[in-house]
């Protein structure tokens, strides 16, 4: 079972299957520091811990119908 406080380490595909972007687009967020930061595994693995990514989710703002416009 598993704890709240419990962090898995995320790898690339993982991270692209939960947060629904390109692999593209998480490389340009981390260039430009929007995304949270991986960390090194050995010298050709990284992975993303797993709070971090739910945090970062957590703090998208939805996009309510009132305020983009629509109805």
């Amino acid at each position: 079972m598993k704890t709240p406080n419990e962090i898995k380490l995320l790898r690339l595909k993982e991270v692209l299957a939960r947060t629904g972007l390109s692999r593209t687009t998480v490389y340009r967020k981390l260039t430009a520091k929007t995304f949270p930061a991986p960390v090194a595994l050995g010298a050709n693995a990284i992975a993303w811990r797993s709070n971090e990514i739910d945090a970062w989710i957590a703090a998208l703002s939805p996009k309510s119908p009132s305020s983009s416009g629509e109805v």
